[in-house]
Protein backbone atom coordinates (compact mmCIF):
# COMPACT_ATOMS: atom_id res chain seq x y z
CA UNK A 1 0.00 0.00 0.00
CA UNK A 2 2.75 2.62 -1.39
CA UNK A 3 0.23 5.22 -1.94
CA UNK A 4 -1.36 5.02 1.37
CA UNK A 5 2.18 5.65 3.28
CA UNK A 6 1.74 8.78 5.68
CA UNK A 7 4.11 11.42 4.79
CA UNK A 8 3.24 11.88 1.17
CA UNK A 9 2.06 14.32 -0.16
CA UNK A 10 -1.82 15.66 -0.98
CA UNK A 11 -0.26 16.81 -4.17
CA UNK A 12 1.35 13.87 -4.90
CA UNK A 13 -2.19 11.52 -4.40
CA UNK A 14 -4.20 14.02 -7.09
CA UNK A 15 -1.40 14.16 -9.71
CA UNK A 16 -1.85 9.99 -9.60
CA UNK A 17 -5.92 10.36 -9.66
CA UNK A 18 -5.87 12.59 -12.19
CA UNK A 19 -4.05 9.98 -14.14
CA UNK A 20 -6.65 7.60 -13.14
CA UNK A 21 -9.52 10.66 -14.50
CA UNK A 22 -7.76 11.12 -17.98
CA UNK A 23 -7.69 7.36 -18.48
CA UNK A 24 -10.82 6.81 -17.39
CA UNK A 25 -12.61 4.84 -20.09
CA UNK A 26 -9.33 2.03 -20.64
CA UNK A 27 -9.42 2.03 -16.96
CA UNK A 28 -12.05 0.28 -15.77
CA UNK A 29 -12.88 -1.45 -18.95
CA UNK A 30 -9.70 -3.32 -18.87
CA UNK A 31 -10.55 -6.24 -16.84
CA UNK A 32 -13.62 -6.19 -14.91
CA UNK A 33 -15.31 -9.01 -16.92
CA UNK A 34 -13.73 -12.33 -15.26
CA UNK A 35 -13.49 -13.89 -18.44
CA UNK A 36 -17.34 -13.66 -19.40
CA UNK A 37 -20.31 -16.01 -19.24
CA UNK A 38 -22.82 -17.79 -21.00
CA UNK A 39 -25.00 -15.58 -18.33
CA UNK A 40 -24.68 -11.64 -19.42
CA UNK A 41 -27.06 -9.45 -17.79
CA UNK A 42 -29.48 -7.46 -19.79
CA UNK A 43 -28.79 -5.12 -22.22
CA UNK A 44 -29.09 -1.63 -20.76
CA UNK A 45 -28.37 1.46 -23.04
CA UNK A 46 -29.59 3.74 -20.43
CA UNK A 47 -29.73 4.93 -16.80
CA UNK A 48 -31.65 2.25 -14.81
CA UNK A 49 -33.08 5.41 -12.79
CA UNK A 50 -34.54 8.26 -13.59
CA UNK A 51 -31.69 10.59 -15.63
CA UNK A 52 -27.97 10.18 -15.15
CA UNK A 53 -26.56 11.58 -12.17
CA UNK A 54 -24.54 14.78 -11.70
CA UNK A 55 -22.46 13.68 -8.94
CA UNK A 56 -23.18 11.84 -5.51
CA UNK A 57 -25.70 13.92 -3.47
CA UNK A 58 -24.88 17.08 -1.44
CA UNK A 59 -27.09 15.47 0.96
CA UNK A 60 -24.19 13.98 2.71
CA UNK A 61 -22.44 17.08 3.52
CA UNK A 62 -24.86 17.17 6.48
CA UNK A 63 -23.50 13.40 7.95
CA UNK A 64 -20.94 13.38 9.80
CA UNK A 65 -17.62 11.80 8.47
CA UNK A 66 -15.07 9.13 8.97
CA UNK A 67 -12.87 10.89 11.29
CA UNK A 68 -9.62 8.44 10.29
CA UNK A 69 -8.45 6.62 6.95
CA UNK A 70 -8.61 3.10 8.38
CA UNK A 71 -8.58 0.84 5.22
CA UNK A 72 -11.73 -0.55 4.32
CA UNK A 73 -12.43 -4.30 5.44
CA UNK A 74 -15.63 -5.52 4.30
CA UNK A 75 -18.63 -4.74 1.92
CA UNK A 76 -22.65 -5.34 3.01
CA UNK A 77 -25.32 -5.02 1.09
CA UNK A 78 -28.17 -6.48 2.95
CA UNK A 79 -30.88 -6.50 0.33
CA UNK A 80 -28.26 -9.19 -2.11
CA UNK A 81 -27.75 -10.93 1.14
CA UNK A 82 -23.73 -10.26 0.03
CA UNK A 83 -20.76 -9.83 2.60
CA UNK A 84 -17.31 -9.82 0.72
CA UNK A 85 -14.04 -9.14 2.62
CA UNK A 86 -11.95 -6.05 0.38
CA UNK A 87 -8.63 -6.38 -0.87
CA UNK A 88 -7.09 -3.33 -2.11
CA UNK A 89 -6.03 -2.46 -5.61
CA UNK A 90 -3.71 0.09 -6.78
CA UNK A 91 -2.57 0.74 -10.72
CA UNK A 92 -0.68 -1.46 -12.81
CA UNK A 93 2.63 -0.82 -14.85
CA UNK A 94 0.59 0.45 -17.65
CA UNK A 95 -1.27 2.53 -15.73
CA UNK A 96 -4.72 0.72 -15.26
CA UNK A 97 -6.66 0.29 -12.46
CA UNK A 98 -5.94 -2.95 -10.57
CA UNK A 99 -9.12 -5.47 -10.82
CA UNK A 100 -9.76 -8.27 -7.79
CA UNK A 101 -7.80 -11.53 -8.92
CA UNK A 102 -10.73 -13.71 -8.86
CA UNK A 103 -14.43 -13.19 -9.65
CA UNK A 104 -15.38 -13.74 -6.18
CA UNK A 105 -13.32 -10.94 -4.17
CA UNK A 106 -13.81 -7.55 -4.66
CA UNK A 107 -11.21 -4.22 -3.92
CA UNK A 108 -11.33 -0.92 -2.87
CA UNK A 109 -8.78 1.17 -5.07
CA UNK A 110 -6.18 2.31 -2.40
CA UNK A 111 -5.27 5.80 -4.35
CA UNK A 112 -8.56 7.03 -3.59
CA UNK A 113 -10.24 8.35 -0.30
CA UNK A 114 -11.11 5.75 2.51
CA UNK A 115 -15.49 5.33 2.08
CA UNK A 116 -16.64 7.40 4.53
CA UNK A 117 -14.04 10.52 4.31
CA UNK A 118 -14.75 13.12 1.99
CA UNK A 119 -14.74 12.52 -1.83
CA UNK A 120 -15.56 9.36 -3.86
CA UNK A 121 -14.15 5.91 -3.11
CA UNK A 122 -14.17 3.26 -5.32
CA UNK A 123 -14.80 -0.50 -4.91
CA UNK A 124 -14.24 -2.89 -7.82
CA UNK A 125 -15.37 -6.97 -8.58
CA UNK A 126 -16.16 -8.97 -11.16
CA UNK A 127 -19.59 -9.64 -12.89
CA UNK A 128 -18.78 -13.37 -13.89
CA UNK A 129 -16.53 -15.73 -15.31
CA UNK A 130 -16.73 -18.55 -17.62
CA UNK A 131 -17.62 -20.39 -14.19
CA UNK A 132 -20.29 -18.97 -13.17
CA UNK A 133 -21.77 -15.47 -11.58
CA UNK A 134 -19.25 -13.40 -9.85
CA UNK A 135 -19.17 -11.06 -6.90
CA UNK A 136 -21.01 -8.36 -8.53
CA UNK A 137 -23.16 -10.30 -10.67
CA UNK A 138 -26.11 -8.81 -9.40
CA UNK A 139 -25.37 -5.46 -8.28
CA UNK A 140 -27.26 -4.18 -11.50
CA UNK A 141 -30.48 -5.11 -9.85
CA UNK A 142 -29.76 -2.56 -6.48
CA UNK A 143 -32.18 0.62 -6.33
CA UNK A 144 -32.05 4.09 -4.51
CA UNK A 145 -32.77 4.05 -0.87
CA UNK A 146 -30.80 0.47 -0.76
CA UNK A 147 -27.75 0.25 2.06
CA UNK A 148 -24.69 -0.60 1.56
CA UNK A 149 -21.87 -0.90 4.45
CA UNK A 150 -18.43 -0.50 4.78
CA UNK A 151 -16.61 -1.60 7.64
CA UNK A 152 -13.18 -0.51 8.32
CA UNK A 153 -10.41 -2.34 10.07
CA UNK A 154 -10.57 0.35 13.33
CA UNK A 155 -14.40 -1.06 13.95
CA UNK A 156 -16.00 2.27 12.71
CA UNK A 157 -18.57 1.03 9.58
CA UNK A 158 -19.63 3.87 7.08
CA UNK A 159 -23.34 3.24 6.04
CA UNK A 160 -24.42 4.54 2.65
CA UNK A 161 -27.38 4.97 0.52
CA UNK A 162 -27.94 3.99 -2.58
CA UNK A 163 -28.62 7.33 -5.37
CA UNK A 164 -28.83 6.11 -8.92
CA UNK A 165 -27.58 2.80 -10.81
CA UNK A 166 -26.45 3.61 -14.04
CA UNK A 167 -25.12 1.33 -17.62
CA UNK A 168 -22.47 3.12 -19.13
CA UNK A 169 -20.65 1.60 -22.71
CA UNK A 170 -16.69 1.83 -21.67
CA UNK A 171 -16.10 3.67 -24.49
CA UNK A 172 -18.01 6.83 -22.76
CA UNK A 173 -17.05 5.71 -18.90
CA UNK A 174 -17.51 9.07 -16.98
CA UNK A 175 -14.08 8.34 -14.84
CA UNK A 176 -14.47 12.19 -13.71
CA UNK A 177 -18.03 11.33 -12.46
CA UNK A 178 -16.58 8.18 -10.71
CA UNK A 179 -13.34 8.86 -9.16
CA UNK A 180 -13.34 12.44 -8.82
CA UNK A 181 -14.02 14.46 -5.45
CA UNK A 182 -17.35 16.23 -5.28
CA UNK A 183 -17.64 17.85 -1.98
CA UNK A 184 -19.50 14.80 -0.38
CA UNK A 185 -18.72 11.73 1.27
CA UNK A 186 -19.64 9.58 -2.31
CA UNK A 187 -18.80 5.07 -2.61
CA UNK A 188 -19.03 3.93 -6.31
CA UNK A 189 -19.50 0.39 -6.47
CA UNK A 190 -18.15 -0.85 -10.30
CA UNK A 191 -18.97 -3.98 -12.44
CA UNK A 192 -19.20 -5.02 -15.99
CA UNK A 193 -22.19 -5.50 -17.75
CA UNK A 194 -24.50 -4.40 -20.83
CA UNK A 195 -24.35 -6.61 -24.02
CA UNK A 196 -21.56 -9.37 -23.80
CA UNK A 197 -19.38 -9.49 -27.02
CA UNK A 198 -18.69 -13.15 -27.60
CA UNK A 199 -15.98 -12.43 -30.24
CA UNK A 200 -13.87 -10.51 -27.20
CA UNK A 201 -15.20 -12.42 -24.26
CA UNK A 202 -15.92 -9.31 -22.54
CA UNK A 203 -19.02 -6.50 -22.09
CA UNK A 204 -19.19 -3.42 -23.99
CA UNK A 205 -20.48 -1.45 -20.43
CA UNK A 206 -19.94 -0.56 -16.75
CA UNK A 207 -22.42 -0.81 -14.46
CA UNK A 208 -21.84 1.63 -11.72
CA UNK A 209 -23.78 1.85 -8.09
CA UNK A 210 -23.87 5.78 -6.87
CA UNK A 211 -23.92 5.87 -3.27
CA UNK A 212 -23.96 8.86 -0.66
CA UNK A 213 -22.65 8.82 3.31
CA UNK A 214 -26.02 8.48 5.07
CA UNK A 215 -24.06 7.05 8.74
CA UNK A 216 -21.57 5.61 10.84
CA UNK A 217 -21.48 3.71 13.88
CA UNK A 218 -18.29 4.16 16.14
CA UNK A 219 -16.59 1.12 16.67
CA UNK A 220 -17.74 0.76 20.59
CA UNK A 221 -21.33 0.44 19.11
CA UNK A 222 -23.29 -2.34 18.36
CA UNK A 223 -26.09 -0.45 16.49
CA UNK A 224 -26.29 1.29 13.42
CA UNK A 225 -26.74 4.82 14.24
CA UNK A 226 -28.08 7.74 11.60
CA UNK A 227 -27.01 11.06 11.57
CA UNK A 228 -29.79 13.23 10.32
CA UNK A 229 -29.48 16.35 9.16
Amino acid sequence: MDAGRPGRSRRWLWSVITVVILAGAVLVAVGLDGGGSSLPPPVVSHPTTTGAPSGPSPASTSVLLVSSSSPPTRLVVPRLGLSVALGTLGLQEDGTVEVPSTPQQAGWFRLGPTPGTMGSAVILGHVDSWRGPGVFFTLRTLVPGDQLDVSLADGVVAQFSVTSVVTYLKEAFPAQLVYASHGVSALQLVTCGGAFDSATGSYLSNVVVYSTLVGTSPASASTRVIIHP
